[in-house]
């Protein structure tokens, strides 16, 4: 299990066509070598096109289509970047919807790039200390970010990045948050099944327990 910190785990990886295509290799290789399950989803079915800036470069097939897949199967969330990607995403609803549900259920999302426009639109980008490509900034401030110029930012479920150079440092901690998240889910299931089985008012300490769950 130390070799593979991520088995078990299942990473949503969501794009439309014409992203950043290394934002999207490399980070999924570094999950698939922790163990982790991916799945690429776009709103399109067939194949998405990797670019390299304005250039194009593989295409790669779609897994699930956005209208077919249900958020709650994931542990985590994988947003590429890219100008042209970034930019139709975020005026999708079904996107917006999908991204909030990770939010919500504070699982991890990785997101790099022009991907930080997406958590803009859906609403959950206010009060969040993050990066993103510098040509956003005003955007990601305009929306109630911290926005610092970092090649990596941590804040609490979220990890970002600017850029194709940050990615060894974005792999680094979107695979640490994930590890973080799973070790925290796997002592859930316990606490949870006692109190099922003989109620929290009998189990000394489940109430408390379960508050301060929430509260990390």
């Amino acid at each position: 299990m130390a070799d593979k910190p991520l088995e078990g785990l299942r990473v949503a990886i969501l794009t439309a066509t014409n992203f950043e295509q290394s934002e999207m290799t490399e980070p999924r290789k570094a999950l698939h070598d922790a163990g982790a399950e991916t799945v690429l989803i776009s709103p399109q079915s067939g194949e998405v096109q990797g670019m390299k800036h304005d250039v194009q470069l593989d295409r790669f097939k779609v897994e699930a289509t956005l209208a077919d897949t249900k958020p709650d199967g994931f542990d985590g969330l994988l947003l590429p970047g890219g100008a042209m990607n970034a930019d139709k995403l975020r005026a999708m609803p079904e996107a917006q919807h999908f991204v909030r549900h990770f939010q919500e259920r504070h699982k991890p999302m990785a997101v790099i790039c022009h991907a930080p426009w997406l958590l803009a639109s859906a609403g959950v980008a206010r009060g969040r200390k993050l990066t993103s490509y510098h040509s956003i900034k005003d955007d990601m401030r305009n929306a109630g970010a911290e926005w610092v110029d970092e090649e990596v930012v941590v804040d609490d479920n979220l990890v970002t990045s600017r850029q194709p150079s940050d990615i060894p440092a974005f792999n680094r901690e979107m695979i640490a948050l994930l590890a973080r998240h799973r070790a925290h889910e796997h002592q859930r299931p316990l606490a949870k099944t006692v109190q099922e089985y003989v109620g929290a008012d009998e189990v000394p300490g489940a109430q408390e327990m379960g508050t301060r769950g929430q509260r990390e």
